[in-house]
């Protein structure tokens, strides 16, 4: 079997060895060993990519085709770039750290472990596919665990989360179905066959009009799982009520299929749509950033400042890839990982706290720094890689996407870039004010009990999520080299 179906194959293998698991034991023990081969897979699939790059200059790498549905041309098409390796890489992380922080799971563990598992077959398979039709399958199959995940195993008004996240995210598929089906039937412009294939779609010239039609439809299609503002609502309460492994892969994760397919799908595919409108979704995505930013600053739930706070990241995502240039494209990507492990690390660590102080209340608790060193110490890194500082990856893909931003000829552009920039004054601004308020000063009412020091699952978890923050600030050099190489194809298309 081919490197890349083992992404589909064994996780699948898993689940149906989790269904005879009869004991929270078996189960949890059952998904770590699951979740330990995927890291390993995904290891292995770096070492094998970067040896097969310095030898082949393919745009896509470990292809394999194999024909699905003839008389549509559907194809069991799969493929992988840099981009896509370390997406992968990303995901096989947050899901073994997501297991280590499900470790006391008492309700329902084998389905629960199921339902994660799933919804990373679908992220992975969605990562891997060349084929339209392909990925749009594995993008329902992510989409559609989060229902389950939050309606059964969340807390406060999960009923209404799991419903508003459903209905948006089907919404946008809806949206974005019309825009594959347009690029579909627009994929024989040049006289050749209808096809779904990616690469083969990217030869034509797909008409200019059907362009600034389709385009905006498979951007928001998207873009909407990206937190696109002002289509973003459906995330701070699907953030709130998710559980905390949850939280993680919605957040460091599934989310970053909007990035993905906006980059390989609308923009790759439609580079005059992609001009036409570039004005448009800049200025939505700007605001984005400064919106996620200041409505964190009016929270008081952590869930709910870490939501935002995505809301804003993620949209210097979309922010970086409109400005077409491989420096912009070159910090998205970064931002993309960056934002998916620290966005992971966070909410794990604000389920840990939740567990001790039965209150995610900032204005409840202080002095948390005392009885919870590890965690708060913890905390207190991420905040600083979330507002930038050098040494951690949020500063080198902040960086990449401002001179990147700022490189852009259009006055109009690089004023959007200094909005967009301010941002990071106020995210300094919520981070500082969380850490002094919850961590500093005395101890409240909640934080005066005993509390349990942080386990050893709970330890693995975290540093699961914690190396790669560092790692990638301390030393970028060969991720933005496997990026860029990556990224050439794609703006050679766009411009």
């Amino acid at each position: 079997m081919d490197i890349l179906s083992l992404f589909i194959v064994f996780p699948l293998l898993t689940v149906l060895v989790l269904l005879g698991a009869k004991s929270l034991k078996q189960a949890r023990l059952i998904a770590l060993a699951g979740t330990i081969v995927q890291v390993g897979m995904s290891v292995n699939l770096l070492f094998a990519y970067l040896r097969e790059r310095s030898v082949n200059d393919e745009i896509m790498l470990f292809t394999r085709d194999l024909v699905w549905f003839k008389d549509f041309n559907i194809h069991y098409s799969i493929g992988v770039d840099g981009i896509s390796v370390a997406l992968l890489i990303l995901t096989s992380l947050v899901v073994l750290a997501g297991v280590f922080i499900s470790w006391k799971m008492e309700e329902l563990p084998r389905e629960f472990f199921i339902s994660l598992i799933v919804l990373s077959t679908g992220v992975y398979g969605f990562f891997i596919s060349l084929d339209l039709f392909l990925m749009f399958v594995f993008f329902e199959i992510a989409v559609i665990p989060m229902f389950l995940l939050i309606g059964i195993w969340g807390s406060g008004p999960r009923e209404y989360a799991a419903m508003k996240l459903t209905l948006m995210l089907m919404g946008a598929s809806a949206i974005l179905l019309v825009g594959i089906l347009g690029i579909y039937f627009n994929s024989g412009a040049d006289g050749g066959p209808l096809t779904f294939n990616i690469l083969e779609i990217a030869k034509v010239q797909i008409p200019v009009e059907a362009q600034k039609l389709f385009f905006p439809l498979t951007f928001i299609g998207f873009a909407v799982i990206g937190a696109l503002f002002p289509f973003h609502t459906w995330s701070p309460d699907g953030h709130a009520s998710a559980p905390t492994a949850v939280s993680m892969l919605h957040a460091g994760v599934l989310m970053k299929l909007g990035g993905y397919g906006v980059f390989r799908v609308a923009m790759y595919l439609m580079p005059e749509g992609t001009l036409h409108w570039s004005w448009f979704f800049i200025v939505l995505a700007a605001f984005g950033v400064i919106y996620g930013a200041f409505a964190a600053i009016r929270q008081t739930d952590l869930k709910y400042i870490n939501a935002y706070s995505s809301v804003s990241h993620l949209g210097l995502v979309l922010f970086a890839l409109l400005m077409l240039n491989k420096t912009a494209w070159n910090g998205a990507i970064i931002q993309s990982l960056s934002h998916g492990f620290m966005t992971a690390l966070f909410f794990a660590l604000i389920g840990m706290i939740y567990e001790r102080t039965h209150t995610r209340d900032v204005t409840r608790l202080g002095g948390l720094l005392k009885v919870i060193p590890f965690i708060s110490a913890t905390y207190v890194i991420g905040g600083l890689a979330s507002l930038g500082l050098p040494g951690f990856s949020g500063f080198v893909a902040e960086m990449n996407i401002f001179v990147g931003a700022f490189q852009h000829p259009e006055i109009s552009y690089r004023i959007a870039s200094i909005f967009a920039v301010s941002a990071i004054v106020v995210t300094a601004v919520y981070i500082l004010r969380v850490v002094g308020m919850m961590l500093m000063g005395p101890l409240k009412e909640n934080s005066l009990t005993p509390m349990e020091r942080a386990t050893w699952y709970e330890k693995a978890g975290i540093f699961l999520m914690l190396l790669p923050i560092i790692g990638i600030g301390v030393a970028p050099l060969w991720l933005s080299e496997m990026i860029l190489q990556s990224i050439q194809p794609f703006i050679q298309g766009v411009l």
